[in-house]
């Protein structure tokens, strides 16, 4: 960094302190928004689409890829008592929502109890919007693992679905000026409406085109994909082979493996892994590894095992604080943590930010970055991590700095890209110093998301910024 860039940064870190001091929330939020944010690299694509979103799609013919949909707008026991309501076709779970393939094949009576989604009254279409996210006190973890994914059903085996959501993402993400996103996705259980699998190929394709269409390079949002599976399947071995063949054979765009699932089912447990992955290395370019461990309440060593793995991030890494000698190894060091503070509030990891061990992890020299998760789930985006952040944890501009670098160093994209992204945002971030030492106006935000607004009321009332 040039030493006036340098000398810039030392005054901004003063006027930070200053500003935070005395902004309202809104002019804080309005900040925040405004400033120039590396990335978002722990994002579910399927938890990443807004209710609206999800039915804008999903009701357009010309954008599902001609798919028609029926979500479950009453109940009726149908199939009698005693029904596996576990399964991916759960009785008794209102707004499961199902293809025109799986509704013809439903008994006259389940059928009565589905509406073909563009005929919903409003009623059950803000209902419809509700399920998609977590809007009420009792809507949890249990909630978000047993009944959000159940209840998406057949929505989440269309790829144009899943291209639409990108470039939802994409457009959002450019009015919140982030430079990259690295998402995660399962493309393995990809049907036609007339049930025909996709080939991985097809697939690939499908994402590829949507990449290259003008909406998208208008956000100039640079994208890669990781893979995921998720770890507690019985064959998850036979899955991990065939994802990474896939990966393998489209680095182009897909840059990195996940393993994901609930860390309370221990029958994904991280070293049931090992022998699998050691099989691929031995045969093929090692593939880069971001995985889920430590969402947990208890303590354990799923963080130092799946180091072990060879992973190069870990997703939430929330119980790290209770493995006193991995959190060693981790200070200073090449692993970077992905924190997701709504996921771990919402979904009931900790009960306060104030009790978050995110401010420890960043003070003592663990390499971390703020992230998403599924933010459709949260009706949130990465300006309300940020946001979250500097209220509980009061962050200073040079804290702020190194969380944007982090999603760029951190990322599995190509080190050329990657100095060019972090070039870029340097960059951006000067010009916006600048803009801010010199009182340029912000841009006005029109609209927050709901999270926010329920969160902190204030950010989202225009008359607090006077």
């Amino acid at each position: 960094m040039p030493a006036g860039a340098s000398n810039t940064s030392l005054v901004m870190s003063d006027w930070f302190r200053d500003f935070k001091q005395q902004a309202a929330p809104a002019q804080l939020y309005d900040f925040l928004h405004a400033m120039p944010k590396g990335g978002d690299i722990h994002h579910h694509l399927s938890g990443s689409g807004m209710g609206n979103w999800w039915w804008d799609i999903a009701t357009n013919l010309n954008k599902n890829g001609g798919y028609t949909y029926y979500t479950k707008t009453d109940l009726s026991l149908c199939r009698g008592y005693g029904t596996n309501e576990f399964g991916t076709n759960p009785q008794l779970l209102l707004f499961h929502t199902v293809s025109t393939l799986s509704y013809e094949k439903l008994s006259t009576c389940e059928q009565d109890n589905y509406t073909a989604l563009s005929e919903l009254n409003q009623k059950q279409k803000q209902a419809f919007l509700n399920s998609i996210k977590l809007d009420k006190p009792h809507e949890g973890r249990d909630e978000f693992f047993q009944a959000h994914w159940q209840r998406m059903g057949d929505m989440l085996q269309n790829p144009y679905i899943y291209g639409h959501l990108l470039l939802k993402n994409m457009q959002a993400y450019q009015r919140e000026n982030v430079l990259y996103l690295e998402t995660q996705l399962q493309i393995s259980q990809m049907r036609y409406p007339d049930g025909t699998p996709y080939t991985s190929d097809e697939v690939v394709q499908i994402l590829s085109d949507t990449l290259k269409s003008d909406a998208a390079k208008k956000t100039n949002v640079t994208v890669r994909f990781q893979l995921a599976l998720v770890r507690f399947l019985p064959d998850a071995e036979q899955q991990l082979e065939k994802t990474w063949a896939t990966v393998n054979a489209h680095r182009e765009l897909f840059v990195g493996i996940n393993l994901v699932g609930r860390e309370d089912n221990d029958k994904g447990y991280p070293l049931r892994f090992l022998p699998t992955l050691r099989k691929l290395r031995a045969k093929s370019e090692a593939i880069p590894l971001s995985i889920h461990a430590g969402e947990s309440d208890e303590p354990n060593t799923h963080i130092k095992d799946t180091l072990l793995l060879g992973a190069d991030r870990i997703g939430h890494g929330f119980n790290l604080i209770e493995d006193p000698d991995t959190l060693l190894m981790m200070r200073n060091g090449p692993y970077l943590i992905e924190i997701n503070l709504i996921s771990n509030l919402l979904l009931e990891y900790t009960n306060s930010l104030d009790s978050h061990p995110f401010p420890e992890y960043l003070r003592t020299g663990v390499p971390v970055t703020l992230s998403t998760d599924d933010r459709g789930m949260w009706s949130s985006n990465l300006t309300d991590e940020y946001y979250l952040a500097v209220k509980h944890f009061n962050l200073s501009w040079e804290e702020l700095v190194a969380l944007n670098s982090n999603a760029i160093k951190h990322s599995f994209i190509g080190e050329e890209k990657r100095q060019a992204l972090l070039l870029k945002l340097e960059q951006q971030t000067e010009d916006f110093i600048n803009e801010r030492l010199n009182n340029t106006p912000l841009p006005n935000i029109e609209n927050h998301f709901p999270f926010i607004c329920s969160y902190d009321p204030q950010v989202c009332n225009k008359t607090s910024k006077r």
